[in-house]
């Protein structure tokens, strides 16, 4: 069976749409606490689990733009190219280097399993590595630098279109949980430090992030 390509285009825009939807109802409060009075013994695996299901769901767009890319709508040539390869370069680095500022157990949800946590918002714990001095969500802001620094086809045009979409739409409703869970500490944050695009005039210091992570601890 073969698909034409516009049938192929609007196939990965139905998925990317699925995925997306499926992907903030796991990920709201509202659908945690549904699951807590429903089967609350899922809470503490509830992490691991939302990571698994997300993971699985990224294999069908995936595939579809692996198998139909379409037709070339720009390539990156000449010193652009090497532009683009440097600023993806620097986006991977500075994503792995910010993983030492986060509990790898944490994120997976392993540790959430291994202390047993039932709580709904404590789950979404407030980490600050030396990228959110800049931006607030700093891996949102180097997904977006990876991902439009690639060659573009149809198929990856498209679905970079759709990310960047979601992740501004994401990142509104993480910093509502956010909020919800740190309260006027992360609203303070939030009011001095750009969200996924480096503003010069909203950088935080060193020493106010320092403060700052020293009034959480008090708390």
């Amino acid at each position: 069976m073969t698909l034409d390509l516009p049938g192929s285009q609007i196939i990965l825009i139905i998925l990317w749409l699925a995925y997306f939807t499926i992907h903030s109802i796991l990920a709201s409060v509202s659908f945690k606490q549904f699951i807590a009075m429903k089967l609350p013994a899922l809470i503490p695996a509830y992490r691991l689990i939302f990571n698994i299901v997300a993971s699985i769901l990224l294999v069908p767009p995936l595939y579809l733009i692996a198998s139909y890319p379409g037709e070339m709508v720009w390539r990156w040539s000449g010193g652009w190219q090497y532009l683009s390869y440097f600023f993806a370069a620097a986006a991977m680095a500075g994503f792995f280097w910010t993983l030492r500022y986060y509990d790898s157990s944490e994120f997976l949800g392993t540790r959430q399993i291994k202390d047993n946590r039932t709580e709904i918002l404590g789950q979404e714990q407030l980490q600050l590595s030396p990228m959110h001095r800049y931006v607030r969500h700093p891996w949102y802001a180097l997904a977006l630098v990876i991902l439009w620094t690639r060659d573009m086809h149809e198929a990856l045009l498209i679905s970079a279109i759709l990310i960047t979409l979601y992740l501004f739409l994401g990142s509104y409703l993480e910093e509502r949980k956010l909020i919800a869970c740190h309260g006027d500490q992360y609203s303070q944050y939030r009011q001095r430090v750009a969200g996924l695009i480096p503003l010069p005039w909203r950088i935080l210091s060193k020493h106010d992030t320092e403060e700052l992570m020293r009034s959480r601890e008090k708390k």
